[in-house]
């Protein structure tokens, strides 16, 4: 009898079971629907092929009269955003609590490695900059005030680890992201590091860690808040994006009432962004590709034109930014960012890691927050024009060049291979350039953005 009652129920148990399966199509077209509010650029960008890719193709191009690689920034002062009320801190009137200093040096000794290279022929100024444009750090000394981040005050010349949550976990399941603080003993400007907004981007995590565990809170001037993983969830599962498969960086400022990643977006961005006055956001290349060491700046603005002067050997491609990416809402709010690219995803590499801490050092060192014998070396270009040179055929990618190779207009750079026919297929170069993003060796579809070409342009005037 029982095994003739569950014969028979078998259809239905099936129906039933097709229905279930129809519920995560619901799930999605709703999950769809929702956006339908915002515009185009933004509904495209939440599932974009690849931020890198989309972000240089739809960025605005440089308006006449921009920075030059030599520091000129003749920008009319209408381009500057201005300042929110709330871009930084100090007060300690709001704190809850005061955070323990914790010696990171003890608690976690950074790797031994030489992340600053000090050839003797190299000079100390960068070369086409005034002497003036370094800051005396002995002759503006002030005493620094305590520090309030997460309703927790952070006295002076002390380093302490807090936590922030964005409050929209369950309850038993919550898990805070940590946060470094370094509040210096003398005044000075306040810096944020960010790093795996995109949870498979692990290069940057390495970056925070050095460039934070080697501060000394007592011969700092001015304030570095570290969030080495911003998408916790992510990086736990080795995947780009949030848990509702949302890419983060397309969802800046955010807001209480959207989907999860706006309130994750809002949460971070009031709690912890608008308290500062600086941000380098960190990534990498994404789906299998490489970025040489660089800067995403938009240069039609001026102070984030002359932010991107401290970064030492590091390039800057020109980038408006796209809606909803960090960078893009954190200049929006006053606040001078840029974007630092460097290697790929899931992988650590310590050439761009050294690359990455090496010019955050000597940009501490130029906005006068650290006082090191730094020694500058040759200056990278700035690239106001790149472009990405896609496949036009589908096969197994092989490439000819390197990563930062100079090539010249029709050269190869590598060609797809038919597996099946044996067809060969070559891509070839668009322009003069130099290679600053590539794609692995890999099997790729046609379209796919396998080289991406900065392009030195001449700039007017000179």
């Amino acid at each position: 009898m029982l095994f003739h009652w569950q014969y028979t129920l078998t259809p239905l148990r099936l129906l039933a079971c097709l229905m279930a399966l129809g519920l995560p199509a619901l799930a999605v077209a709703e999950s769809s629907a929702e956006g339908t509010g915002k515009n185009a650029d933004t509904r495209v960008a939440v599932l974009a092929e690849d931020e890198n890719v989309e972000d240089v193709e739809q960025s605005s191009p440089r308006r006449q009269g921009n920075a030059s690689q030599t520091g000129s920034t003749a920008v009319s002062s209408d381009t500057k955003p201005a300042p929110t009320k709330s871009v930084q801190s100090s007060g300690t009137k709001d704190a809850k609590k005061v955070a323990p200093n914790i010696d990171l040096k003890e608690v976690t000794p950074a790797p031994k490695t030489d992340v600053v290279t000090t050839p003797a022929e190299d000079s100390e100024i960068r070369p086409g900059e005034e002497i003036q444009g370094t800051v005396a750090v002995e002759d503006t000394v002030q005493p620094a005030k305590s520090f309030t981040l997460l309703d927790t005050e952070i006295l002076p010349g002390t380093s302490t680890r807090l936590a922030w949550s964005p409050g929209i976990q369950i309850a038993g399941l919550s898990q805070p992201t940590p946060v470094l603080v370094v509040n210096g003993a003398n005044a000075g400007p306040t810096l944020c590091l960010t790093g795996a907004i995109h949870g498979d981007e692990l290069n940057g995590i390495e970056i925070i860690r050095r460039t934070m565990y080697d501060l000394d809170p007592e011969k700092l001037s001015g304030r570095v808040v570290g969030i080495p993983i911003v998408n916790l969830p992510g990086f736990q599962q080795g995947s780009r994006y949030l848990p509702d498969r949302r890419d983060l960086n397309r969802h800046f400022p955010g807001s209480t009432d959207g989907s999860l990643a706006d309130r994750i977006a809002h949460s971070l961005f009031e709690n912890i962004i608008r308290r500062c006055s600086m941000l380098v956001d960190i990534h990498t290349g994404s789906l299998k590709r490489t970025n040489l060491p660089q800067l995403r700046a938009d240069m039609n603005n001026p102070d984030v034109a002359t932010f991107t002067q401290g970064f030492d050997r590091m390039a800057v491609v020109h980038s408006s930014g796209s809606p909803g990416m960090l960078r893009s809402a954190a200049v929006e709010a006053g606040i001078t960012t840029v974007t630092m690219e460097a290697g790929e995803s899931h992988r650590i590499q310590e050439h761009q890691i050294e690359a990455g801490v090496n010019s955050l050092t000597s940009l501490m060192e130029r906005q006068g927050m650290i006082s090191r014998m730094f020694v500058w070396g040759d200056p990278e270009p700035v690239y106001y024009d790149s472009d990405w040179i896609r496949a036009q055929h589908g096969g197994i990618l092989f490439s000819e060049v390197d990563l930062g190779a100079r090539v010249s207009e029709g050269e190869i750079l590598g060609y797809v291979a038919d597996p099946i026919t044996n067809a060969q297929y070559p891509i070839r170069s668009s322009s003069n350039g130099r290679i600053i993003g590539m794609a692995v060796d890999q099997v790729v579809m046609a379209g796919f953005a396998a080289y991406h070409i900065g392009t030195e342009a001449e700039v007017p005037g000179e």
